[in-house]
């Protein structure tokens, strides 16, 4: 893994590939992995990654005028993203080439489509479908189990790059494990919405 600066702290990360680039005040939780060319600049404020998510190829990560970065567990961010200055929930994917301005906020369980932009301060509620330019709400809907599945695929790939294998989701054991997790995270969405639906 690459070396940074001092205020740089990774906490058990699964991988970090040698091309990624981060300055300033920058938190990377366990089991998080930046791929390659990913740039994180934090020179107020900060950015903090959560547990599990993945920045993938080509992400910009970068802080507002006024607004810290912080982003979720088991959160996507996906090929080409720009995420600015905004917050980011738990189980979330953000779509290939999205770009997300300051002081944006998108809930837990979100999927923010590919090329979408959304606008400064923008509120983005809980179990979301959102596309477009500017991204508008398009559906309601809870994606906890497609996110989640999203981001352990990462992680398996993120251990195996950390091993210097490139071919895990070809391997017959991946797929096994793939299967054992989405079975127990459809439980657990299950769980949760009888839960929610319940009276108070």
């Amino acid at each position: 893994m690459s070396e940074f600066g001092p205020d740089v702290l990774i906490n058990d990360a699964a991988f970090i590939h040698p091309s990624a680039q981060i300055y300033g005040k920058v938190r990377i939780e366990k089991g998080a992995s930046l791929w390659p060319y990913t740039v994180i600049r934090s020179e107020s404020s900060e950015v903090v990654i959560g547990e599990y998510t993945n920045i993938q190829d080509f992400a910009m990560i970068h802080i507002g005028s006024n607004s810290p970065t912080i982003i979720g567990a088991h959160c996507s961010i996906t090929h080409h993203c720009t995420i600015h200055g905004c917050t980011i929930g738990d189980n979330c994917l953000i779509g290939i080439n999205t770009t997300i301005m300051d002081d944006c906020v998108i809930g837990n369980n979100c999927i923010i489509a590919g090329h979408s932009f959304l606008k400064e301060g923008t509120v983005i509620p809980d179990n979301s479908i959102v596309m477009g330019t500017p991204g508008k709400v398009v559906r309601t809907q809870n994606n906890y189990t497609r996110c989640r599945m999203n981001a352990f695929l990462y992680y398996r790939n993120a251990l195996a790059y950390a091993r210097g294998e490139h071919r895990e989701w070809a391997s017959d054991e991946c797929m096994k494990q793939v299967q054992i997790e989405l079975e127990k995270l459809q439980a657990e969405q299950d769980r949760l919405e009888k839960k929610d639906a319940l009276p108070d």
